[in-house]
């Protein structure tokens, strides 16, 4: 039950200076809003990472998250907002933030015309099963058999633990709203430290 405060990055280099943890699991850090995800049923609640409710101002989202994910979860991820022809889309992170608006008219106007999406990255929850204390190899398994089908507006994050892939990411992503590479340690329980790469 919320709240709940989501793991956090802490800088790095770059991507070499995370072997020193370990095997790493890397994903790519989009440009949006930081979001928790609490569903039991149709009831559907949107935190920030700070625990401020998002629900309100997003009811794109809670419909697709009512509709797509699994009936009972807590979910970590990225609020985002994409814009552009397919294949070419790019993240715009102010458009996101007209979201945050307190005129319900406004907000419902907006979730027509530029809908979000909620990009998921880790497992706290699925059914009755807690899974914080799990490492994250396993979070990572059980998030993908309940995930891995999604196409929009929820997704699940790509990752990869060649750090090779992850470096290249600087390049191929380039420009689509990019913010970074986040590492994060496959043995680890989900917890308040992770690793962030960045240049």
């Amino acid at each position: 039950m919320p709240p709940v405060r989501p793991m956090l990055a802490k800088p790095v280099a770059n991507v070499a200076a995370t072997a020193k943890h370990g095997p790493m699991l890397f994903e790519p850090k989009w440009d949006g809003f930081r979001c928790l995800v609490f569903k039991d049923g149709d009831e559907v609640e949107l935190a920030s990472r700070n625990t401020k409710p998002l629900t309100r101002y997003f009811p794109d989202v809670v419909a697709a998250a009512r509709e797509q994910l699994p009936d009972r979860c807590v979910l970590d991820g990225e609020l985002f907002v994409a814009r552009g022809e397919p294949g070419h889309q790019r993240l715009e992170f102010e458009v996101l933030q007209e979201r945050i608006h307190p005129a319900r008219s406004r907000v419902e106007l907006l979730a027509e015309e530029t809908p979000a999406g909620f990009v998921a990255f880790d497992l706290l929850a699925l059914g009755d099963t807690a899974w914080m204390e799990r490492p994250l190899r396993e979070r990572r398994t059980a998030l993908t058999e309940a995930l891995g089908h999604l196409t929009g507006p929820c997704h699940l994050t790509r990752t990869t633990e060649d750090p090779s892939e992850a470096e290249a990411w600087f390049t191929e992503f380039e420009g689509a709203g990019f913010d970074g590479v986040i590492a994060k340690p496959l043995d680890a329980p989900y917890s308040p430290t992770s690793a962030r790469c960045s240049r």
